[in-house]
């Protein structure tokens, strides 16, 4: 297995595309980049922290690449938002590739390459880090499974974006039903 961290807004969205592709293990809400160790969301919410909400996934890469991961990052948000992604705004909802290694390093930069060239708005995803990694509480994980299907936003956004995935990436779904 292997591990990628992505930050793409609001990590129970985010978390709730990846839940769903091939190749994709464990998917855990955290925050990374910021300047306070083992920050609450609270904190990460008023922005003080400059943490992102992000993903830390594990995949297997003989069924899915980094580079397919990106792909599916990028192709299932906006990655011409700055600091936002819809209606959640501020650095917290930063659209990120948390690079581990030299390699995802430079895979970072031709996703962002592929990303550009089909989006006529600049591509704002930055490539961050290395940066330490903190869960998020208990009750973020897995969110859309549980909590989330009762809460308005999530069924506003969420939604759409599995629709996205379900579009854009069929040969890479675990689950084709929304």
């Amino acid at each position: 297995m292997e591990t990628a961290i992505i930050a793409g807004g609001c990590f129970w969205c985010t978390e709730a595309v990846f839940r769903d592709v091939i190749g994709v293990d464990t998917v855990e809400s955290g925050y990374i980049g910021g300047t306070s160790v083992n920050p609450t969301y609270k904190e990460v919410c008023s922005g003080a922290t400059g943490h992102a909400e992000a993903i830390r996934l594990t995949y297997d890469p003989h069924a899915i690449s980094y580079a397919q991961i990106l792909d599916v990052f990028l192709g299932t948000h906006d990655p011409t938002q700055l600091n936002r992604q819809g209606n959640d705004v501020g650095t917290q909802y930063r659209s990120a590739i948390f690079p581990l290694d030299d390699a995802q390093r430079a895979e970072a930069q031709a996703a962002i390459a592929r990303a550009q060239a089909d989006n006529a708005e600049p591509v704002v995803t930055t490539i961050e880090g290395p940066a330490p990694w903190y869960p998020a509480e208990d009750y973020h994980q897995e969110y859309w499974d549980g909590e989330g299907q009762r809460n308005p936003y999530c069924l506003a956004v969420i939604p759409p974006k599995l629709l996205k995935l379900r579009k854009s990436f069929q040969d890479k779904v675990k689950n084709q039903t929304a």
